[in-house]
């Protein structure tokens, strides 16, 4: 450590440099989340180490890497089995999954129904496409119970009269 990084000013720049070389590594989980991306060519990103990478990723973002691109993966599998008439198993290839077992268990996981199930319950809504997105963004982390969410958490199917 410099004498720089002792004094609170050095330090907060230390961690604004840290955080901008996460979000790098984030933006290209967010860039590339079809490809196969692992932990070393990210912490690279990042200019740490794998396990440092992991530690300050959760604590600034909330999640893991891990999590966070299976979060961004199922994000984008949902925009396409609400948008496509793509088979589930070409949409979980889409997005970079492997397996279609995987994809349908971290899927189920996420959303809370399987992506067949999904696209089923899924109609085109005629509301402006912010408030369709918000409505459809999986939740981060924990699981709330329906009774403990808001309006704007709910999907919208779940809000027609």
């Amino acid at each position: 450590m410099t004498s720089d990084e002792a004094s609170p000013r050095g330090r907060g720049q230390a961690t604004e440099r840290s955080n901008r070389w996460l979000l790098r590594a984030r933006d290209a989980m967010d860039r590339d989340y079809a490809e196969p991306l692992d932990i070393p060519a990210l912490a690279r990103l990042a200019h740490v180490s794998e396990g440092y990478f992991i530690r300050s990723f959760q604590a600034t973002f909330g999640e893991t890497p891990h999590r966070y691109l299976q979060r961004r993966r199922v994000e984008r599998a949902m925009a396409l089995l609400r948008t496509s008439d793509r088979s589930v198993t070409e949409v979980s290839l889409a997005v970079g999954f492997n397996s279609l077992g995987t994809f349908s268990r971290t899927f189920h996981a996420i959303v809370g129904e399987s992506p067949s199930a999904y696209r089923r319950g899924r109609v085109p809504q005629p509301v402006p496409s912010c408030f369709a997105m918000s409505w459809n963004r999986p939740a981060t982390g924990l699981r709330i119970p329906d009774r403990q969410r808001s309006v704007s958490d709910k999907p919208a199917s779940a809000l027609k009269p």
